[in-house]
């Protein structure tokens, strides 16, 4: 647990669509941004501007290999020992890193989402609290679609393609398996307003500690 001097890391992970961001969105706002760093998984994609456009589109960005976890492993450090960083930006349109990177600050809480972040031992083991979000397999892929067209200019062809071709496989070897290292399993996250009051609850007592 946190003292005055080391934070408490969250861990917020589970399939995708499962409603992760919606329960780390209640979590800040329900704390306060002035006192969480987010660290979104997918924000550390790995860098593919020496890919051609079709060679990323191959790319199954839902294996471990995909991500530059230890670069997110290296920022959770920096902040715990009370140093800023440099939070990388992913296009999700272009399917490589941004230019533009958002400058973290330190704050009482690190919270960290995302679909694999229980996969790697150290990063894993970093983490005070493992939250698991577990939706339906048939919702997420439903919430993934309306997402990918609506906000990352996708087809729906392609998003099917890719459910299927990389995105449901992957989950079943790597993302459903960590379910088993939470220590809280919430089901439908930020959906789910009493287990979600009963973590904001839990955060608040022990910052106030």
């Amino acid at each position: 647990m946190p003292t005055s001097s080391t934070p408490l890391i969250i861990g917020i992970a589970g399939g995708s669509g499962s409603g992760k961001t919606t329960l780390a969105s209640s979590i800040l706002n329900a704390i306060g941004q002035d006192r969480i760093a987010l660290l979104p998984h997918d924000a550390y994609y790995r860098d593919q501007s020496n890919k051609t456009f079709e060679e990323r589109l191959m790319v199954n960005y839902d294996h471990p290999d995909s991500l530059e976890t230890e670069l997110l492993i290296k920022h959770i450090h920096a902040l715990k020992h009370g140093e800023a960083v440099d939070l990388p930006v992913y296009d999700f349109k272009r399917h490589t890193r941004a230019a533009a990177t958002v400058h973290i600050q330190p704050k009482p809480i690190i919270l960290v989402e995302g679909i694999l972040i229980f996969v790697e031992p150290k990063l894993r083991n970093l983490c005070s609290m493992k939250l698991y979000v577990d939706t339906d397999q048939d919702i997420c892929f439903i919430r993934r679609l309306l997402r990918d067209v609506t906000e990352r200019g996708r087809t729906v062809e392609s998003v099917i393609d890719q459910y299927l071709r990389t995105v449901r496989p992957s989950f079943i070897e790597f993302v459903e398996p960590t379910k088993r290292f939470a220590d809280v399993i919430i089901p439908e996250g930020g959906l789910n307003t009493v287990a979600s009051d009963m973590v904001i609850a839990r955060l608040k007592a022990l910052l106030s500690d």
